[in-house]
């Protein structure tokens, strides 16, 4: 549906470097990655807005890379909204099928009542919240009956009792109408709840593609661990390799295994997500297989759902722990624990991949 071959494009020090990237018909494509990694302005090239655009885009299996925007016919939903001022949120809604000629009516509140705005229906954008204003633009592009989506940060100023509800509303729409979307985000949540495939990007460069498992259990490098949001990412030193096992040894001494085509002496990066880690308080791991680290309280800090846990092992260490679960452990700073690995949860990354 969407194919892009070594796409490129140079504004001022930034640049988009040969950006080769294929999106199914129908697929969820999520786009990660932090501010300023060039996620909008590869939106942006895909419809059409820069011109000097190195390199090709395909659409629908048609070379469109020197065809302007309102030939590519594809959805574009900016983060800032880019609502009309003097039209109130029905209107706004009602624009593209109205230009088209077609029926306004019951397709529009559907959207509208799909969205929570049919209460807000007669108002303009400049008297709507952010996020109300993101839904506005939301539905305005989705009442157009694209095929192609593109998405910026749709749900970034949707309050967060909300968000989850029109992010399922989201996928149902994408999945009953067969939408090929592109939403790029910093939001690791939203994936999860969205995406049927992930590409990590930095730096105006795709850094890798593949399922939610490859992405955020198997990061082909440091930096795509690091903006998966692998919360430990220790370099440590092959002492020892069993078939497709190795023995890692990390900082203070410890050790853990992994499976890894690496050879001996060779030095690797080792991801631990912190949610894979168990708290056993001053004492051993029952579970099977599981590497037992010992460490020392440094830090807590409490969320909403989970706390993390902040350790001293030799190396700085965190994991993260349902709240629910932290009565009953009673955790302080100071106190002595065993951080407990599970076999299968450590990632290695070989030297040389870690850019």
């Amino acid at each position: 549906m969407i194919t892009l071959d070594r796409v490129t494009l140079r504004r001022g020090s930034f640049a988009l470097r040969e950006i080769s990237l294929h999106v199914e018909r129908g697929e969820y494509l999520f786009v990660l990655g932090p501010s300023g990694s060039g996620k909008t302005l590869l939106l942006e090239t895909i419809a059409g807005i820069h011109p000097d655009a190195g390199g090709r885009v395909l659409v629908r299996d048609q070379d469109v890379t020197v065809i302007p925007p309102e030939g590519r016919r594809v959805a574009l939903v900016y983060q800032d909204y880019a609502l009309f001022p003097h039209l109130t949120v029905r209107e706004n809604v009602a624009f593209g099928p109205r230009m088209r000629g077609a029926d306004t009516g019951s397709a529009v509140d559907r959207l509208l009542d799909r969205f929570g705005l049919t209460p807000l229906a007669d108002r303009y954008p400049d008297r709507l919240s952010g996020g109300e204003r993101q839904r506005v633009a939301l539905a305005r592009a989705l009442a157009t009956e694209p095929d192609i989506l593109l998405l910026d940060e749709p749900f970034s100023a949707v309050d967060p009792e909300l968000r989850s509800r029109y992010l399922r509303e989201m996928r149902d729409l994408q999945r009953e109408q067969g939408l090929t979307v592109l939403q790029v985000s910093h939001s690791r949540d939203e994936a999860f709840t969205l995406a049927s495939r992930v590409a990590v990007m930095d730096g105006g460069r795709i850094l890798q593609t593949g399922t939610l498992e490859e992405v955020f259990r198997h990061p082909s490098s440091r930096d795509a661990a690091r903006i998966a949001g692998i919360e430990n990412l220790v370099e440590g030193m092959v002492i020892g390799t069993a078939g497709q096992v190795a023995e890692i040894l990390l900082p203070g001494g410890s050790r853990v295994q992994a499976r890894a085509n690496v050879t001996a002496t060779a030095t690797v990066t080792v991801c631990i997500p912190a949610a894979e880690i168990r708290l056993v308080p001053g004492g051993a791991c029952a579970r099977d297989g599981a590497t037992v680290i010992p460490g020392t309280i440094t830090g807590l800090m409490a969320g909403e759902h989970t706390t993390l846990v902040e350790l001293d092992c030799g190396f700085p260490l965190t994991a993260r722990v349902p709240s629910a679960d932290l009565p009953a452990l009673s955790l302080a700073v100071g106190d002595p624990v065993s951080a407990c690995i599970p076999a299968g949860a450590v990632h290695v990354i070989p030297k040389g991949d870690e850019g």
